[in-house]
């Protein structure tokens, strides 16, 4: 059986991560899917940029304010349906959600609220967790989910440079984003990174200030989480953290290919 590769990325501005080579970097890594956050741009702006990038069916969901959040799905695989956000006015605002249907599975790219500097968004950001768990919950009773995107949460004092430090402090590992981590994963997903390896240290994401990324004082918070029942047909999880070009990485997994064709 054949495999499919689907990467996802925060690409941090759309318009400014072709000026550091997304074309090529795309073509390069060649996804059959491809799952973008925080495009910062508008549908048209996404479409004639997307233009460039042959062979995929494009999804897009624009923030209603202008520069700000957004997602996209690129796929070579046409999907038997897609729908955009939750249905709930208050979630549906900053083009955070995309949904595409395959045969084997819903595929969920998200992209998550962050809690903010000082906690600002934190009840916010709990408030979405809980939506998006409702909202997964409805798609998983007709068929697995894999959940993708930037989650702006690390999991587990392994998956940040400094836990100590930034535990309930520090926007992204609060015990409320983590306490709604695991309500995700108790829908019975698996985190396929530490499936397949371990406790292997690697991150996802750096504060462009203070030469994080050069430090390698990261946060591994952008994940591809699926459902048990198709963790046998997932064949590999990765961290691409070698590619540079936004303040995120690229990460993907593998799946057989007999659960999409």
């Amino acid at each position: 059986m054949g495999s499919i590769k689907i990467i996802s990325w925060n690409i941090n501005g759309i318009r400014a991560s072709v000026k550091k080579g997304l074309y090529e970097k795309v073509n390069d890594l060649g996804p059959d899917i491809l799952c973008v956050q925080e495009t910062k741009a508008n549908n048209e702006i996404v479409e004639k940029i997307a233009k460039e990038l042959d062979g995929y069916h494009l999804f897009v969901n624009s923030a209603v304010r202008p520069g700000y959040s957004g997602t996209a799905v690129f796929t070579r695989i046409k999907p038997d349906s897609h729908n955009y956000d939750m249905g709930i006015e208050e979630h549906d605002q900053e083009g955070r959600l995309i949904t595409v249907e395959y045969k084997g599975f819903y595929l969920v790219n998200v992209y998550t609220p962050n809690s903010g500097s000082e906690l600002k968004r934190l009840d916010y950001r709990e408030k979405w967790d809980n939506a998006i768990i409702e909202y997964l919950k409805s798609l998983k009773a007709k068929k697995p989910l894999i959940f993708t995107g930037d989650l702006n949460v690390a999991h587990e004092p392994i998956d940040l440079a400094r836990p100590e430090a930034n535990y309930d402090k520090t926007a992204g590992y609060t015990q409320k984003e983590i306490d709604g981590f695991k309500k995700v994963l108790s829908l019975d997903l698996v985190d396929t990174y530490r499936h397949f390896n371990g406790d292997r240290i690697q991150y996802s994401f750096w504060n462009q200030r203070f030469r994080a990324r050069e430090r390698n004082v990261g946060w591994r918070i952008d994940y591809f989480m699926v459902s048990r029942q198709i963790i046998g047909q997932i064949k590999s999880a990765f961290i691409l953290d070698e590619i540079i070009g936004s303040d995120h990485c690229p990460v993907g997994i593998e799946v057989d290919s007999s659960l999409i064709k």
